[in-house]
Parts: structure tokens; sequence; C-alpha cells
């Protein structure tokens, strides 16, 4: 089973401005889902492109870059408010299940950062065995899956350990954010067994045809996730 492409209309972790004018370019397309970040468009904007994304029969992602509880709560209390179907990013704080709910009551799919994380784009610090202990720690609090920032991490030569462990000791989906910008990436991606996986920036910038259209780029990888899916 290939992972799932989440495509965020997203550069430099910034929603990008013409964000609906692009979606428009790929919603025919068979992308799984469709997200994009807090920042960078204004509210009324950000609620038209979700309603869009829904209309047109997908899913779609709110990805928080934010770390301090005050600056999380609003755009968690956003996600919600404006129906997306997964909020994704923020540092975890006991506070966040009174916005999204839990059991029950769980008004949206709870995605998590886990590991010390700072900057933006971000950064993700702390060893192997910190990052694994703390997501299974919040998988046992409930989170939904994770937003794991593989190719974010600090020590480049531990990247495959780092998704090998994550993925084969926590049950819940993991999905592999930034910085998948290179074929060799979406190969590795794919042989890493990641429920999901983001795209943003690298389809603006051109890097899986370079000299194609947007549209070009994101069917390129498409087409790619279909072949692999029937290897």
């Amino acid at each position: 089973m290939v992972p799932k492409l989440i495509l965020m209309f997203t550069l430099n972790d910034v929603t990008v401005p013409d964000a609906l004018d692009y979606f428009e370019q790929v919603k025919d397309l068979p992308v799984d889902f469709f997200g994009f970040k807090e920042i960078g468009l204004p509210p009324e904007k950000m609620q038209q492109l979700n309603d869009k994304i829904h209309s047109a029969g997908f899913k779609s992602f709110l990805e928080v870059v934010e770390y301090e509880e005050d600056k999380i709560s609003g755009p968690a209390q956003q996600a919600v408010d404006m129906g997306f179907d997964y909020l994704m990013g923020t540092i975890y704080y006991p506070s966040i299940w009174d916005i999204v709910g839990k059991g029950s009551n769980k008004k949206i799919n709870y995605f998590p950062f886990f590991g010390k994380i700072y900057d933006r784009p971000s950064i993700l610090d702390g060893t192997i065995d910190e990052l694994v202990s703390e997501a299974k720690k919040l998988e046992a609090l409930g989170a939904d899956g994770f937003d794991l920032l593989l190719y974010r991490y600090k020590y480049p030569d531990k990247i495959d350990e780092l998704a090998k462990r994550v993925v084969s000791e926590v049950k819940v989906p993991v999905v592999s954010a930034g910085s998948i910008n290179s074929w060799e990436r979406l190969q590795a991606t794919i042989d890493q067994g990641f429920w999901g996986f983001t795209i943003g920036g690298a389809f603006f910038e051109k890097k899986f045809v370079p000299d194609g259209s947007y549209r070009d780029n994101v069917k390129a990888v498409v087409d790619y996730l279909k072949k692999a899916d029937k290897k």
C-alpha cells in the first residue's frame, strides 16, 4: 500500500496567496487529501478554500506551525470552526483536547508534532529514543496520528533509523511532512511505510518536472504513486 498524498498549498510553511487558483488546476486529479497552513490567507479565503475542497469530494488538513500554547489555541479552534477534517502540527498541550474533542466528543482528527521543534520552516530535534517515547505517550493519550518532520530532523544521518523506529513502534497513522522534494525521497517515503506524506513547496518549485507546470508536477507524483501501488 503506497502512502497517501496530502497536497499542501504552501511554500516555506506559509499558504500561498493564490491557493484557490492552484486548487482549481488540480482538483480533478486523484490526490488523496488537500491542505494548507494557518497563515498566508485571510479567514474568509481559508473558509472558501476549505469549502471548495469539500465540495470536490476531498477531506482537508490544516497544519499549524506554532509551538506555544497561547498561539496554538486560536488556530486549533479555527480548524474546528471552519470544518477541517484534520488538524496537523502544533505542540501537544492537554488544553487542546478541550478544543478538538476526544473519544465520542471528537470534533476533528488530531495529528500533532512530537519532539523538540523550533523555527519556521521547522527543525526537529531530540534523540530517536526520546522521539519514539513521546510519540507512544501521545498515542496513549488519544492522538489520532502524527506529523513527523522527518526531513527536517537535525541529524540527517539518522533519518532512516528515525523513520523505521516510528513507523514500526507507533500504531496510529504517521505522516512524513516537509521537504519531500525529489524522486529519491518520494521512493524512500514509499519504502519507509508511512501512512501519508505532504508535498507543498516542491510542487511550486517544480522539483519533479522542472520544465513542466504546477499541474504537471502534481500529476507526475500521482502517476508515480499509481505505478508503485501496482508493483
